[in-house]
């Protein structure tokens, strides 16, 4: 049910929002206008706190999970019914921006906010999630807190993963405050909306303010390693080398191609290489480097697959060298909910804003939440399709049509 069909003028805060966005970026705030609000860090607490206060200034219930995951909840008419749940995350890359993130959870604040305005009481319970570690920057895996909340993540092996100095969550989380009581998961959710900056360019391109999010795309991480000789630069004949890094790049290259033969959703990505021994006088004997491949279609990522494999066999031959290949991290592709899909795209149009289908290309919390509950997405535009950067910037008014659309979403699922 939508707001029209209230009768009632249900409009949300563009300029409180963006206030709200403002007031948490300060936190942590950088030199280049972004932030660093790492997980489980004090910032990271200090942000919790900011956040669950406006929560609790709003009339909501908050609780915290084992892992750290947080629930605002407005009670409903019935709280026996599931809840309609929104939420993101408010962690951050080292050198990241204001709105990954932070804008779906804020929007879900200003849809309470908005309900509290104008004094409308959903049937089912409304709750907005902040995730626990969805970036995985300082802890791996990524989308740690979801992926516990359904189960893929087995709550002692989070509680005793350890960043680059030791330090483990279970210690970090009692350090900021944050080591919950509740259960990890094991509750019906009855709905799940997560409202994101696009963090690409096709909104933007497309003159579109809304994207409604079909699904995300599946996604494949290897670990590979090319082991040659190291061997001197001047007297070594080109004919008898094992040059590690020359083979590697062949196989770089055809990382690239594979997504290219496989438009227009196909990525294929080489994001970071280490070459030993590094030095300008020796013919490389070690090249490590990760590759990341994804595609919407379960069938043509599995084909992707098979020609990485096959090309690193065909180097492995061709050029004398040893290849190995280690899958490190697998999301297959996920379709979002259709009726829920249907959702967000009536409420972009009964909102007024242009909006098109789009699929997400990132990882998002709400890729797990899929997996146990109905689920939908809401793009907004973001400058440039920059994202992952301090320069990361959306403009206030398509923040607004998102929270907005997020609220008509929401209030179609939580009133019967």
């Amino acid at each position: 049910m939508s707001s029209a069909l209230l009768d009632l003028p249900v409009k949300v805060s563009s300029e409180r929002l963006f206030k709200s966005l403002m007031d948490l970026a300060e936190i942590g705030a950088t030199p280049k206008g972004g932030n660093c609000r790492l997980a489980l860090t004090k910032l990271d607490g200090q942000g919790r706190d900011l956040v669950t206060g406006w929560m609790k200034e709003a009339g909501m219930t908050v609780t915290v999970d084992k892992v750290g995951n947080i629930f605002g909840r407005r009670a409903g008419k019935d709280n026996s019914l599931p809840p309609v749940m929104t939420g993101s995350h408010i962690d951050t890359q080292p050198t990241g921006g204001k709105f990954d993130g932070c804008f779906g959870v804020l929007a879900g604040l200003e849809v309470v906010r908005t309900l509290n305005d104008h004094d409308i009481q959903t049937d089912a319970p409304i709750e907005v999630a902040i995730w626990t570690n969805e970036e995985g920057t300082r802890f791996v895996p990524v989308m740690m807190g979801s992926g516990a909340f359904v189960g893929k993540f087995k709550l002692e092996d989070i509680l005793n993963t350890t960043d680059k100095d030791g330090k483990r969550v279970g210690d970090e989380l009692k350090a900021i405050g944050y080591d919950g009581k509740e259960s990890v998961g094991g509750r019906a959710v009855g709905a799940y909306f997560e409202a994101h900056i696009e963090q690409g360019p096709i909104l933007e391109h497309e003159k579109k303010v809304i994207g409604v999010v079909t699904g995300s795309l599946g996604l494949r991480w290897y670990d590979v390693t090319v082991t040659g000789m190291e061997m001197h630069a001047g007297p070594t004949p080109m004919p008898i080398r094992q040059d590690a890094l020359y083979a590697s790049t062949f196989i770089m290259q055809d990382v690239v191609q594979n997504a290219l033969d496989h438009a227009p959703h196909g990525r294929g990505t080489v994001g970071s290489a280490t070459v030993h021994p590094s030095s300008r006088n020796v013919i490389p004997g070690k090249v490590t480097f990760t590759v990341d491949i994804r595609h919407e279609n379960a069938d043509a990522l599995l084909d992707m697959h098979q020609r990485l494999m096959a090309t690193c066999a065909r180097i492995q031959k061709e050029h004398n060298v040893s290849v190995e290949v280690k899958e490190v991290s697998y999301f297959p592709p996920t379709p979002f909910d259709a009726a829920m899909v249907n959702t967000v795209r009536e409420a972009a149009k009964s909102s007024g804003f242009s909006y098109m289908d789009i699929v997400t290309g990132a990882g998002h919390d709400a890729v797990y939440l899929a997996s146990v509950a109905p689920t939908a997405m809401i793009f907004v535009p973001c400058k440039d399709g920059v994202s992952h950067n301090e320069i990361e910037d959306a403009k206030p008014e398509d923040l607004g049509a998102g929270a907005q659309v997020l609220c008509e979403a929401m209030l179609a699922k939580a009133i019967r």
